[in-house]
């Protein structure tokens, strides 16, 4: 496994993050367990503050907090100096919980309902990203029933494939999100948007998917944008000032993933940005990203308690642990691929290939198939890297099974920052009706 930000072999020969022993804190916190590397996170946040913030002129760099969101989490970003991008009313509310600034928030989302509408209008978000028409005439109402001028992106469906899993593609013609830049859609959405009285359109959005490892696709997509808007201000005579690129840059999950630096990733945008604006005699727009994965993917790992083993010889040998595709589904989702050590004998060398499983009522929940490690034995901690984005967030109580806890580490000290659930916590939103009580 490759080991990422404080990860190290300690001198116990434990597995060891943020200056905390994970045979440790399996010990203090159970298993399974979310462990989130603050530094690692801090580290990474200043790296696309300096290549894009400072690197490239006018440029906002805003968290996708649908990868993973807390108050802790939101306190961090804000500390850091980054925006936040918010796609429903509990990652807003969550984020103003926690006191951060309301003009930098994005709100994003291709199904906003009215009350998180009215929900973003009333408290200040900086930008709301409209999806569709219907969301579009809803937010004017509203914002006219409120007195409130409410500046808007709208999100583009640019047409482009990126090279990466069909579920997390979003910027290809055929898409549930945005206005379709190929069939004249996006040009009525505009028309419509720049004659609604109380919609400021101040620039345009899109995302083109996740995970993407070709920065082609990102200079693709910055001068498709840049040569729409181009074509908006010689049509309508409307200078737009924002471009909202989205966030999707690709981490390292396991063996054959090989993400650019965040420092050629913005060399990349800077140079399309450049390379459209010259061509199309444009003026330099802002820029704004969305990282979300890239951030707090490789900060988290998850900890897991081994159990039962079954070999079936000359088949495969099955590990299973105490978590699975209710605290990751990622891999029964889209085939999402992971790398794994014994947290406990990290430095032991490899002997036998096993898959591991998850401890759910479905042959489909499996965390990896066919890994090297050493021989395993019934109470190993199991530690799956690069499980920091998209894990709680996606995680449930499939089986009536409790979320982990989340906590955070660094210079030795451990928090909890979301709490182990209990079994009456998933009776809490039970209600027994009279007819049924003993």
């Amino acid at each position: 496994m490759r080991l990422h930000g404080t990860q190290v072999v300690n001198r116990q020969g434990h597995l060891e993050i943020g200056g905390c022993d994970t045979v440790e804190l399996a010990k203090q916190f159970g298993t399974p367990l979310y462990i989130v590397d603050e530094a690692h996170i801090r580290e990474i946040c200043k790296e696309y503050h300096s290549c894009f913030v400072k690197g490239l002129d006018n440029t906002e760099v805003i968290y996708a907090s649908k990868a993973f969101s807390t108050l802790a989490m939101c306190r961090i970003i804000e500390e850091e100096g980054l925006g936040l991008d918010v796609v429903s009313g509990g990652e807003l509310y969550t984020a103003l919980q926690a006191d951060f600034s309301p003009e930098h928030i994005y709100f994003h989302g291709n199904n906003k309902s009215p009350e998180e509408l009215s929900m973003a209008i009333k408290s200040g978000v900086g930008r709301i990203v409209i999806d569709n028409f219907r969301e579009m005439s809803v937010l004017n109402d509203l914002a006219k029933e409120l007195n409130q001028q409410v500046r808007v992106l709208l999100r583009i469906t640019p047409g482009i494939e990126a090279h990466t899993h069909e579920y997390i593609q979003t910027g290809q013609i055929d898409s549930k999100f945005g206005f379709t830049l190929s069939n004249g859609t996006a040009d009525r959405a505009f028309d419509l948007a720049l004659a609604s009285s109380n919609l400021e359109v101040k620039g345009l959005h899109a995302h083109i998917g996740s995970q993407i490892f070709e920065l082609a696709s990102f200079k693709n997509e910055v001068q498709i944008m840049i040569k729409y808007m181009a074509d908006i201000y010689g049509r309508t005579n409307c200078l737009l000032e924002e471009l909202n690129i989205g966030g999707g840059f690709g981490i390292y999950y396991t063996s054959g993933d090989e993400p650019a630096k965040i420092s050629e990733y913005a060399k990349a945008v800077g140079d399309a940005l450049e390379d459209g604006c010259k061509s199309h005699n444009f003026p330099r727009p802002k820029i704004i990203i969305e990282p979300g994965r890239s951030i707090v993917g490789t900060a988290g790992i998850t900890l897991y308690t081994i159990g039962s083993i079954k070999e079936i010889p000359g088949v495969r040998k099955y590990v299973a642990v105490d978590g699975g595709m209710a605290d990751n589904p990622r891999p029964s989702l889209y085939q999402a691929r992971y790398e794994a050590i014994l947290a406990n004998r990290p430095q032991e060398a490899v002997s036998e290939s096993v898959s591991v499983a998850g401890k759910c009522c479905e042959s489909g929940d499996m965390l990896i198939w066919d890994i090297d490690l050493p021989k395993v034995t019934a109470g190993d901690l199991l530690a799956l890297s690069a499980t920091g984005a998209y894990n709680y967030s996606m995680s449930s109580n499939y089986n009536r099974l409790p979320r982990p806890a989340v906590i955070l580490v660094k210079d030795g000290q451990a928090d909890i920052i979301v709490r182990q659930e209990t079994y009456s916590d998933l009776l809490r939103n039970d209600v027994l009706p009279d007819r049924l009580k003993r």
